[in-house]
């Protein structure tokens, strides 16, 4: 009796009819799984995706100047005092959406902005800030890539916020906007400062 019990258990289990339920359960269960990081997923801002370099130092680099420019820029640059660093290149379409604004808070002298030149060409990135304009203290030419790989950058452009300690302050990926300027990168800029002189943040 216990024999044919066993028996039927195993049939049932590798039955057609057990795997073709099986079957038509997987896509529901696919579904289901996506929906859930779907809905994990909306209302987070995409431009405020954490970084786990976000309270570290900046890892040690030397880059030389862009092509036409005399500073380059090196881990020793970012000390000192709050800056900003941008990752552009003259073949992102993206970047001359936010060049505006960086070529604003360069005149305004609002926050010193160094450029990281991500895989670019000499010759076209010294054309494309000679025609719209250098917002940069200090531009370092990155052509392979290899810096930006360490400071965790997705693609360009990507913006950090760099406090006197040459610690990462903020990641804003994709460029850079009106609000985000007004409502985040410019008061943390001040709130860092004021850190820096013994303030209250």
């Amino acid at each position: 009796m216990t024999h044919i019990a066993t028996h039927e258990t195993s049939k049932a289990d590798g039955s057609p009819t057990s795997r073709r339920r099986l079957l038509l359960t997987l896509p529901a269960i696919g579904f289901t799984g996506l929906a859930a990081v779907f809905a994990w997923g909306i209302g987070r801002d995409p431009n405020q995706l954490p970084s786990a370099l976000i309270g570290k130092e900046v890892l040690r680099f030397a880059l030389p100047p862009v092509e036409g420019r005399t500073l380059g820029l090196a881990t020793k640059d970012l000390h000192g005092e709050v800056s900003l660093v941008n990752v552009f290149a003259s073949w992102c379409v993206a970047c001359r959406a936010e060049h505006p604004l960086f070529m604003r808070l360069a005149r305004d002298k609002s926050v010193p902005i160094h450029g990281l030149n991500y895989k670019d060409r000499p010759q076209d990135a010294a054309k494309w800030l000679n025609t719209l304009g250098d917002p940069y203290t200090r531009t370092g030419a990155d052509r392979d890539g290899r810096v930006a790989i360490d400071w965790g950058v997705y693609g360009v452009p990507e913006t950090f916020v760099v406090g006197t300690d040459g610690r990462i302050a903020h990641k804003h990926i994709g460029p850079v906007t009106e609000q985000a300027l007004r409502e985040t990168i410019l008061p943390l800029v001040e709130r860092l400062r004021q850190q820096a002189k013994g303030g209250t943040s």
